[in-house]
């Protein structure tokens, strides 16, 4: 497909690096020269240097034949006037990121108005996440898959639990749940295993199973499944406010720490509910004072990437059994950060290129099998994705055994006219069915065929 991406910052230069690799003709626009020469001479991209919201810039990069124009500049404003102009100009596909509070609950409004394929707020789709993680507090992650009834959820196995020296079929046989380990990681390299793989202490696990039935399993394995009840979140951002609002609409307890007086005003006045505290969060001495030993719940959600990992860490050593959710957007080094004990890492970048490049790819397939869903399975180099199969396909009516599958894909769920199931190999997959499958990257699928040798 032919895409013009606006804006060459983080978001926008990760997909057109992820597009570019998969095949497709990408022209990347961008006022400051700099990121559109990096781009230039690291990818197979067109770069121009201009004003996306200008038409003749647009006009330029060829959006009257583009099939897909993503604005992922700094200004909300911008990317929708670039969107308007591709939509008024040819048939394209427009993906705006949109990410100022007031607008949040205009979205369908600007994408019915404006005739938008996608609206994203990247501090909205972060705030979930963590929402999500504090509902679930033994989980690093959790996706959802075929309108929630299946679950991906990931976590790491620590010493002492149950699962050690254990192998796979020791889940099925002797825990009797019906949940599929799909990935596991360990010493920095990912693996999709088989029945007979066995687990260790440290291994990171992805696990997919239907709806509620992961609760089950942690209780079985001795893990927590119980939400928090309380949390404290340091930093006065959007993210912030996202957040509280979901956490407080699930009854739980919300503390803010803002050092921005202003800001602590205006958080008083959106979020009632919520006790808002005036005070540098550097201050050890203040965090103990608001109690960061006894929450269950902590969030770093400042701008400064190295103060939040230091909170984190702190409050780790404080309070061992909190749940951890740490904001991290810019710092390298990914070996070493994840070799801290910092909970749950969120990016609201890293989000927003995911949600986008799962757009891309289901505009993509063909065939009769259209991609719903797509995640980048955390610290891992792997995909889980959920197909809805529309028409008859070289994967139809086949058992699954005598599939020619490419090696290191595996399929974990299949939802079939209300019934959700772990497939065996006797099983064939059919017209009409949702399935839920894992994948190394390198495979780069967007069809449910590209899963064939």
């Amino acid at each position: 497909m032919k895409i013009i991406i606006v804006g060459c910052g983080k978001v926008g230069a990760s997909l057109a690096k992820q597009l570019s690799q998969e095949g497709h003709d990408i022209t990347v626009i961008d006022k400051k020269a700099s990121r559109v020469r990096a781009l230039s001479d690291g990818y197979d991209v067109l770069a121009l240097e201009g004003d996306g919201s200008s038409y003749s810039c647009l006009r330029d990069a060829g959006v009257e034949t583009a099939d897909a124009l993503i604005a992922v500049t700094d200004s909300d404003e911008k990317n929708l006037l670039c969107c308007l102009i591709a939509r008024k100009t040819g048939n394209v596909a427009a993906i705006a990121r949109v990410r100022n509070p007031v607008y949040n609950s205009e979205i369908q409004f600007f994408r019915k108005g404006f005739g938008l394929s996608m609206v994203i707020n990247p501090e909205m789709a972060a705030a979930m996440e963590t929402a999500r993680v504090f509902r679930f507090p033994s989980a690093i992650s959790i996706d959802t898959f075929a309108k929630g009834r299946v679950e991906l959820l990931t976590f790491r196995l620590n010493e002492g639990n149950i699962l050690v020296n254990q192998s796979l079929t020791f889940i099925h046989q002797k825990l009797k749940t019906d949940v599929l380990v799909v990935i596991v990681r360990r010493g920095g390299k990912t693996i999709i295993p088989s029945g007979n793989f066995v687990l260790q202490a440290g291994d990171l696990l992805s696990i997919i199973s239907g709806q509620g039935q992961a609760e089950v399993f942690f209780r079985k394995i001795g893990l927590e499944t119980n939400r928090v009840k309380n949390v404290m979140i340091i930093g006065g951002g959007k993210v912030t406010y996202y957040l509280a609002k979901l956490l407080m609409a699930d009854n739980i307890a919300v503390k803010i720490i803002e050092m921005d007086r202003k800001k602590c005003e205006e958080l008083s006045d959106e979020l009632p509910q919520a006790e808002i505290i005036h005070g540098n969060a550097i201050d050890e001495d203040l965090l103990l004072e608001e109690g960061i030993e006894r929450v269950q719940g902590f969030s770093a959600l400042t701008g400064i990437d190295e103060q939040n990992i230091m909170l984190g860490l702190f409050a780790k050593s404080k309070n061992p059994g909190v749940k951890l959710v740490t904001k991290i957007t810019t710092v390298g080094f990914e070996n070493v950060i994840n070799s801290l004990d910092l909970g749950s890492i969120v990016d609201a970048k890293e989000i927003t290129a995911d949600y986008i490049l799962q757009f891309v790819r289901s505009m993509q397939a063909s065939l009769g099998s259209n991609m719903e869903t797509l995640y980048n399975i955390k610290d891992t180099d792997a995909e889980a994705m959920e197909f809805h199969i529309r028409e008859r396909s070289r994967c139809v009516g086949i058992p699954l055994q005598k599939l020619e599958l490419k090696r290191n894909i595996l399929i974990g769920k299949i939802y079939r006219n209300g019934r959700l199931f772990t497939p065996t190999g006797s099983d064939s997959l059919e017209v009409g069915d949702y399935v839920v499958l894992v994948a190394l990257k390198k495979h780069r699928i967007t069809n449910l065929d590209d899963i064939l040798k």
